[in-house]
């Protein structure tokens, strides 16, 4: 991806570019992720985008900018055609104040972006302005805290820990950003040990819609604390850093056990048991992935934090009531098993469609059959598609110390529905997923916010508090796109 120095920036943002970026002054309802277009149309008077970009210390990229082309661009190429008016690349805290104070002088809607990975597009929006803080990533360590910059990827913050022997709970994709995981939650395989990314949270610096800097925690703004952990990115303002408590970095036992499809139901059901009854310290996540001949296949991929899968695989296998067909146990460092549930240290960009159901609690056999009929029929259909459950319960069951917005402490788990086939084929897989399971959902998990669902839907209990913060953090509504609070 090429980069611009200032002086070509401004050299290219000149009278001639901005008369033509400023007539696309038709916010225009656009097809799919487009639709984040609403409200974003442009002042009559021409945003100063001179003045603006040497004010940065970071880049500013334009329309017609050389680099404009790769500056905008998210992990999912579905949202490739969504063209800003800008992108800004902030180098700093002070970079995102300014981006903020600009857009509100000039009537532009902005959305903050930090890994990309919005299952929504949500952090580009047509003619309005891009506001990424991936260079936002130093890192430093001391006393059992990180602090880390907001635009930090994944991998990059476990490698950086891994020197130190310690670790975080968090998710596994390599190149999701620590601020939209975080923000949403964070689910992954220590979630039942050490609890959400956002539990572990002591502190964070964000820019409100009004341009203020805040450092929040527990006795500082504790009600603004209290949202950004676990009500979602792009609502009450930008994250620019967090502290956060690490925990162990320790070896870690795994196990892959796999069922042909006539044990199916029976490994929903026994999967349900685990989640519910085995030792906070066992993880299993649960793959039903719908094959191109038609049919299924059922593996669990699980985790011991204390570094022996054999006991976590056993029980688990004692739940179904059959032994798994296939079974592998390993051991693996910190750093080996975050390469291997991450795919590696990098991900490519992919097209997908995808949603979620949060449940409630152990789904009946009903309910179990219709979700099995969803993933089913994808693959009689030869959509590639997945169902995969992952369990709650544990540390992730109870409140931190200060609070949280994150609503689904009761939950038994999450049901991610995910398909690689970007069409409406794997958009139909994912709402009969929904309809499939719609008795036992309680809601979605607002990471993985879709199309077409009310925002409601993702925030539960902690829906009202938060519409009131939104009123106070943002009384102008000034982040807002169809996926943000009201």
């Amino acid at each position: 991806m090429s980069q611009l120095d200032r002086r070509n920036v401004l050299k290219i943002a000149g009278v001639a570019t901005v008369a033509a970026l400023t007539s696309c002054t038709d916010a225009k309802k656009a097809s799919a992720g487009a639709a984040l277009s609403r409200s974003s149309s442009l002042t009559a008077a021409t945003p100063n985008w001179n003045s603006f970009a040497r004010s940065l210390k970071g880049r500013l990229y334009l329309r017609a900018s050389s680099g404009y082309a790769g500056s905008h661009l998210l992990f999912n190429p579905r949202w490739d055609t969504i063209l800003p008016t800008a992108v800004v690349k902030a180098a700093n805290a002070t970079d995102v104040q300014r981006s903020i104070l600009f857009a509100r002088a000039n009537k532009l809607v902005l959305v903050p972006k930090s890994g990309g990975h919005s299952y929504v597009g949500a952090s580009t929006i047509s003619n309005g302005m891009q506001l990424d803080v991936g260079a936002i990533r130093g890192m430093s360590y001391s006393n059992g805290v990180l602090t880390v910059g907001s635009g930090a990827r994944l991998y990059d913050v476990h490698a950086f820990l891994d020197k130190y022997g310690r670790s975080l709970p968090t998710g596994t994709c390599p190149t999701v950003g620590i601020a939209g995981l975080t923000l949403g939650g964070g689910m992954g395989i220590h979630t039942r040990a050490f609890g959400l990314t956002c539990d572990r949270v002591l502190s964070m610096g964000v820019i409100t819609a009004d341009g203020k800097p805040h450092n929040v925690s527990a006795t500082v703004e504790p009600d603004l604390f209290w949202a950004l952990r676990g009500g979602g990115g792009g609502n009450l303002g930008v994250v620019t850093s967090f502290r956060i408590a690490t925990i162990p970095a320790t070896k870690l036992g795994f196990f892959r056990l796999s069922w042909p499809e006539s044990k199916a139901a029976a490994v929903v059901r026994g999967w349900q048991r685990f989640a519910q009854s085995a030792p906070i310290t066992s993880w299993g996540n649960l793959h039903i992935d719908a094959v191109s001949n038609g049919t299924l296949s059922v593996h669990v991929l699980g985790v011991s934090t204390t570094g022996n899968a054999s006991a976590a695989a056993a029980q688990l296998e004692s739940f179904v009531g059959s032994r798994a067909t296939s079974r592998s146990i390993t051991v693996k460092t910190h750093l080996e098993a975050v390469k291997y549930l991450g795919g590696g240290t990098t991900t490519p960009r992919t097209r997908f469609r995808a949603g979620s159901d949060v449940l409630k609690g152990p789904m009946n056999a009903a309910t179990i059959t219709a979700l099995l009929g969803a993933v089913k029929a994808a693959a009689r259909a030869k959509t590639p598609a997945s169902a995969i459950l992952d369990p709650l319960g544990g540390q992730a069951a109870k409140q931190p110390a200060g609070g949280a917005s994150w609503p689904w402490r009761t939950a038994l788990g999450v049901v991610q529905w995910y398909s690689a086939a970007d069409n409406l084929s794997g958009q139909t897989f994912v709402t009969n997923g929904h309809r499939a399971v719609r008795a036992y959902s309680a809601g979605g998990y607002v990471n993985y916010v879709e199309n077409g669902r009310s925002v409601s839907t993702y925030y539960g209990a902690s829906l009202t508090r938060l519409q009131a913060l939104k009123k106070k953090y943002d009384p102008t509504n000034f982040f807002h796109t169809p996926y943000t609070l009201a």
